[in-house]
């Protein structure tokens, strides 16, 4: 089986990620949209040429939504009403563009350990996504929340739990898993393994988060990739990685379809 491989492409790096898209069949996660630069300022001409580059894209798509700042967990119901309004508007964007999933950040608060904090965060959380899971629902869009902050595997699942929607899934970033949480990544993967539709992949030196090449960190993915594509819903995998060329050396470790293709040629010849 392949692996559903992705790359992340930023504003500034698109047109290189394409191309790797194209030459290795693999799809691509469109991270313009998480910037409120973009959504503010000429978003619609970026929709327009997404979908010119886009019609034959070999692999499949997913987006990144906006996470700067957005506290959908947050008890100020004004603030709640900002980030709904940036969700929505990547929803619409999503749907132009025939991208059928979309990553937002979860963004609890890891500094407070209170447990007040966390049940109220935890019914906020479910009160705020399960409408928009339902609009996304309807367009035939999947919403993956991405742990980032969250120290704890169950802080995002129980949210997941208490939802119970198809449309509202989760997407496990290994790196932040492993940065900002002390609970072995086994245990996230045991937690998680319900609602996990996506994967961010990326390495880093253990410090701070960093988009390095899979082999250049301190994640020994070729250690772990065998239990991630061992997850119950085949998730895709998202190469979030900044520079254009260490995506290039990170391929080594996948297996892309033209990668796998390649390989039966060889064997029958």
């Amino acid at each position: 089986m392949t692996d559903r491989v992705l790359l992340g492409a930023s504003v500034h790096t698109f047109d290189a990620c394409l191309q790797l898209a194209h030459e290795y069949g693999v799809g691509l996660e469109l991270q313009a949209f998480a910037y409120p630069e973009v959504l503010d300022n000429g978003w619609e001409i970026l929709v327009e040429r997404y979908k010119r580059a886009l019609i034959d894209l070999p692999g499949e798509r997913s987006m990144h939504g906006p996470f700067l700042d957005m506290s959908s967990g947050s008890p100020d119901p004004q603030i709640r009403e900002v980030v709904a309004r940036r969700i929505n508007h990547s929803i619409e964007i999503a749907d132009r563009l025939n991208v059928p999933l979309i990553v937002y950040h979860a963004n609890f608060i890891a500094s407070i350990r209170n447990g007040s904090y966390r049940r109220d965060w935890s019914a906020q959380q479910v009160e705020f996504w399960q409408p928009l899971a339902e609009r996304a629902g309807r367009l035939g869009i999947t919403l993956a929340l991405e742990n980032m902050w969250e120290f704890d595997p169950h802080i995002i699942a129980d949210v997941l739990q208490q939802v119970d929607s198809p449309s509202l899934m989760a997407c496990l970033d290994v790196g932040h898993a492993l940065l900002f949480s002390e609970v072995a990544l086994a245990t996230w993967l045991e937690v998680m393994s319900p609602y996990v539709t996506h994967l961010h992949l990326n390495n880093n030196l253990g410090e701070i988060d960093e988009h390095r090449a899979l082999n250049n960190g301190v994640i020994n993915y070729p250690a772990i990739l065998p239990s991630l594509r061992a997850l119950p819903r085949h998730p895709s995998f998202c190469l979030e990685i900044s520079d254009p060329e260490a995506i290039r050396r990170s391929m080594i470790y996948l297996d892309t379809p033209r990668k796998v293709q390649s390989l039966k040629r060889k064997t029958q010849v």
